[in-house]
This record gives structure tokens, sequence and C-alpha cells, in this order.
């Protein structure tokens, strides 16, 4: 079996880092999904794919990883920079402002 270990990114509507201080261990498809022909919808018997483990730690993880024999790979998150502005927020309001008000 196949998996990998990632930390999970923060969404479009997340401003913040909710539920992304996490590693996660995701099983790989074993088989290929294939279409039903009647109904048009994609499936497949293997259902480790939907099994998704949540772990406080990599190290935890790994842990795991190795105690069941599953080859895991393990994809490290880019790191972001903080966008941070030396007034913060109050400086697009303050009076001494030396550029132009533009919305």
């Amino acid at each position: 079996m196949r998996a990998r270990i990632y930390k999970p990114a923060k969404t479009a509507m997340q401003s913040g880092t909710a539920k992304t201080n996490e590693w996660i261990l995701e099983f790989a498809p074993s088989e290929a999904r294939v279409k039903d022909p009647l109904m048009g919808w994609t499936g497949s018997g293997d259902t480790q794919t939907q099994v998704k483990l949540r772990f406080d730690t990599l190290e935890a993880a790994k842990a795991y990883a190795a105690r069941q024999g599953i080859a895991a790979r393990v994809m490290q998150p880019k790191t972001r920079s903080r966008n941070i502005r030396p007034g913060g927020y109050g400086d697009n309001f303050a009076n001494s402002r030396r550029g132009a008000w533009t919305h």
C-alpha cells in the first residue's frame, strides 16, 4: 500500500490557519476509477482512498506508517511569508498618509 503524508493548505475561504496544523496520511488509489454505464457516475472498488488519518505531528504519522508497513511519502508544506505592514490596518486611515486615497 502506498500513501502520502502532508499538511493541508488553508482553503480559499480562510483568512486564518485553522485546520492546517495537523498532518494527514492519505492512501493512493490502487485501481482506476470506472464510469457506470447506466447512471454515468464514477466509482471504484478501492475503499482505502476514502480514508484520511489525522495526526498531531509528522513523527506520529511516520511511526504509524512504519508500524502498519505502509510505504509513505512525506510532502513538506510550502511556507508563506507574512504580509505585515508597518502601520497596520489603521495606517490606511491616518491623516499623515502620503499616497493618494484610492478604493
